[in-house]
């Protein structure tokens, strides 16, 4: 997205269905890191919409994430369903790479852990490329949404 948005082209609220289902509480408090993070600071705007601020619910609907977008008094404005498939191997890599860095972070030199940092900066990155690409031209958001939503994406697949 090359453009600047406007002000209210952003979330003011994230909502996850009960489709998504409960976890442990380290899961469930990570959840709500990411989206306090997400709504804290984001760019967001259904394409061809000029209103705004946002709500977004998710939820989970055969294997298919569902972003069922809203304006501020819970109007629908439009809903988008998107494929989970293409971020089960980033995720996966994700989750295998953090291991390592957690691990690495009781054992390791401070150069050995800025590499695996890096290469799980690198796949972070690339999952929310990857987001961005499925949204474009459906959801206009900045790189730095498009991280914070790949984190939330992340934590709703992270089974502790």
């Amino acid at each position: 997205m090359a453009e600047q948005l406007p002000e209210n082209a952003r979330l003011i609220d994230v909502v996850l269905d009960e489709s998504i289902g409960r976890s442990t509480p380290d899961i469930e408090h990570e959840r709500a890191v990411a989206i306090f993070d997400l709504i804290e600071e984001n760019s967001f705007r259904p394409v061809g919409h000029e209103g705004g601020p946002y709500k977004l619910k998710l939820s989970l609907a055969e294997s298919r994430l569902v972003f069922a977008i809203g304006d501020e008094k819970d109007n629908p404005v439009v809903t988008h369903i998107l494929s989970l498939t293409p971020f089960r191997r980033i995720v996966k890599d994700y989750f295998l790479i953090c291991e390592s860095y957690y691990e690495a972070i009781r054992t390791a030199t401070p150069s050995q852990i800025e590499a695996i940092d890096m290469g799980r900066r690198g796949i972070h990155n690339d999952g929310s490329q990857t987001l961005m690409d499925r949204l474009s031209g459906k959801i206009d958001m900045d790189f730095d949404t498009a991280r914070r939503l790949f984190t939330l994406v992340c934590v709703l697949h992270w089974r502790g």
